[in-house]
């Protein structure tokens, strides 16, 4: 009985580490999501580029996002505020596609995500946003 125990336990160990998703470190350090939440964010759908130093410092001062910025990413760094607007239902959230970097430019493509028209949802208002570091101050796109 523990021969069989002890070998479910090795290949268990074994198919787990056969089956790590191998990522592209270059892509992952183009940026960073700091923070992702189904709420707390404003009551209308935009997009918000922080470029400059003074905008970015006021994220130094949050909250929620502290330790997660340092004074050098003022200057390293910019970040964008990705807000979904008020939902009527849970189950709504906003994300990060892809992050693609040219010559002159970071191109950012943004996936809204909305719940499944068969889900059970909490019957209550929602404000998802995302908040992202990216590791350049090039130029920004957002699609």
């Amino acid at each position: 009985m523990k021969n069989i125990l002890l070998l479910s336990a090795l290949a268990l160990v074994l198919f787990s580490c056969g089956t790590s998703k191998k990522t592209n470190s270059y892509a992952n350090r183009m940026y960073e999501v700091l923070l992702q939440q189904n709420d707390g964010g404003g009551n209308i759908h935009f997009y918000e580029i922080l470029s400059e130093a003074d905008e970015i410092k006021m994220l130094l001062h949050d909250e929620k996002l502290k330790g997660k910025i340092n004074a050098a990413d003022v200057q390293q760094s910019n970040f964008v505020i990705l807000n979904m607007g008020e939902k009527p239902t849970s189950g709504y959230a906003i994300a990060i596609d892809s992050v693609i970097e040219t010559d002159e430019n970071i191109v950012i493509k943004v996936r809204e995500i909305n719940p499944d028209p068969n889900a059970m949802l909490m019957q209550v208002i929602t404000y998802p946003y995302t908040v992202v570091k990216i590791n350049s101050k090039k130029k920004i796109i957002i699609k």
